[in-house]
């Protein structure tokens, strides 16, 4: 969808409350939302309640939306701190009794640079898996994020497992392009 649709349906959204509308902008931003809880998150419970949180701030603020210089990057602001204030959320809750832990303390934590690089880098393989044909982005997160097997993707899709392989090579020359620029 183009800059200018997301800016009919956030005017239709705020001028006449479209629930039809808004429908529409959660089917468009849904999975890339999700996909950016889940980074921080890393599990799909908390990345469903988070985003569903989000949706739910972005459609009490729908007269608001229509006057943001760039929906996109507020959504991802939205989701990115949603899902750090659930993290420390449940950080201070106990921790469970696990006997298999590490006990190295700080051994997943980063610098403040690494995390803005992590970020950034976030925010552009979102970007850029977004401009994917549907085909090749279908395949890319089943395997990839989601990893499912050649076989599995072939039968799922009703397309042979040369074709998986071929929109996956797709998808990853695509995303190493559009990431590069």
């Amino acid at each position: 969808m183009t800059e200018q649709e997301v800016r009919k349906l956030l005017r239709r959204m705020k001028e006449q409350d479209s629930q039809t509308a808004f429908r529409q902008f959660y089917d468009m931003t849904y999975d890339r939302l999700f996909r950016i809880a889940f980074y921080y998150l890393k599990k799909e419970e908390w990345s469903e309640e988070v985003v569903l949180d989000v949706f739910m701030k972005l459609w009490n603020q729908r007269a608001n939306l229509p006057g943001l210089q760039n929906i996109e990057d507020f959504c991802f602001i939205l989701v990115k701190n949603a899902s750090l204030n659930y993290l420390e959320k449940e950080m201070k809750q106990p921790p469970p009794l696990s006997i298999d832990s590490s006990g190295e303390p700080g051994a997943t934590a980063f610098s403040p640079e690494e995390s803005l690089i992590s970020e950034e880098l976030l925010a552009r393989y979102v970007k850029a898996l977004d401009r994917l044909p549907e085909r090749c982005r279908e395949v890319f997160i089943r395997i990839r994020e989601e990893k499912q097997s050649y076989a599995q993707v072939a039968e799922e899709l009703n397309i042979s497992i040369n074709t998986v392989d071929a929109q996956l090579q797709k998808a990853v020359t695509r995303l190493k392009a559009i990431i590069r620029d």
